[in-house]
């Protein structure tokens, strides 16, 4: 029997609002782009084609030697940045979970980094990671300098090395390793004492009981922390904008390369172009987790 309208069109009211928002702030937005990326451009001063149009202008740009450059640098801000704040996160929830005196107080040092802007964080990293050496050293290098290690010394973000991007993630970690940290430890504390117990009584040893007890149930947990870290790292703009400019090379990566495309360049269609492909990026990663979550919740219906 099918529903009155009565019973239904109350509760369509109410959210109707959002609906209209989404639908004309993210879909029809990200159609836009799309259609943007596509654009045949022409420059009028030269007459030169800028952009070829349709999807020759996905072509050109990943065959730009500077786009290469601002994807090999998002792959290692990425895996450096996933890394280190699996670890940190995991280690400081083992730590807190295994029981310390004034864990409110620690457990709230970890997480106050998550509380500050990448924009107010950045202009504090950007003077410790300063790539000034020797007698004009500032931030870390200078600390090294004072403790007679000048050969540890480094150019960071600036370095010669193609992994220099590396150091871009150090205040990206410190930042969200306590978002990780909290969610393990609520797993955690999801777990029952009866089975560590049990555990305990079969003779399994700390490392046994984490390894083969208390890991395992924290799988869907890690892989929840992996897919919001990753596709966090994959649109980072702000702490590299405040870190390194808006102009870098040496740091540029998808995000700050749309911003000279779009503003330096002029070039809205190619910016467009950037910002499509790194929605798929990303959608590459969420997409099949969102997958995932729901074959598992309607398994467990």
């Amino acid at each position: 029997m099918r529903r009155r309208a009565k019973d239904w069109l109350p509760g369509f009211l109410l959210v109707s609002p959002s609906i209209i928002l989404v639908g004309i702030f993210v879909y029809w937005l990200i159609y836009r782009n799309v259609a943007t990326s596509l654009d045949r451009t022409v420059s009028r001063a030269t007459k030169r084609v800028v952009n070829p149009g349709g999807t020759d202008n996905y072509t050109q740009l990943l065959a730009d030697p500077d786009y290469k450059h601002a994807l090999f640098n998002l792959l290692v801000l990425t895996v450096v940045f996933l890394a280190g704040t699996m670890f940190f996160g995991l280690l400081w929830a083992v730590l807190l979970e295994k029981g310390v005196k004034a864990e409110g107080f620690f457990r709230s040092v970890y997480l106050l980094p998550m509380a500050i802007s990448f924009i107010a964080a950045g202009v504090v990293w950007r003077w410790l990671l300063s790539p000034g050496v020797g007698g004009q050293a500032v931030g870390l290098n200078q600390l090294l300098a004072m403790m007679g290690l000048e050969r540890f010394q480094n150019g960071w973000w600036q370095s010669s090395s193609q992994f220099s991007m590396a150091a871009m993630a150090i205040p990206a970690i410190w930042q969200l390793s306590g978002y990780v940290m909290a969610l393990f430890l609520a797993g955690f504390r999801g777990i029952s004492n009866d089975q560590r117990e049990a555990a305990r009584i079969d003779g399994a040893s700390e490392w046994k009981l984490y390894r083969y007890v208390l890991f395992p149930q924290l799988s869907p947990i890690a892989l929840s922390a992996l897919i919001i870290i990753g596709h966090m790292s994959m649109k980072m703009f702000d702490l590299i904008y405040a870190i390194a400019g808006q102009n870098s090379y040496k740091a540029s990566v998808p995000a700050t390369l749309m911003w000279t495309q779009m503003f330096a360049q002029n070039n809205p269609t190619a910016a467009a172009a950037n910002a499509t492909i790194l929605l798929v990026l990303v959608a590459i990663v969420v997409v099949p987790y969102l997958i995932y979550t729901n074959k598992s919740e309607k398994g467990t219906n």
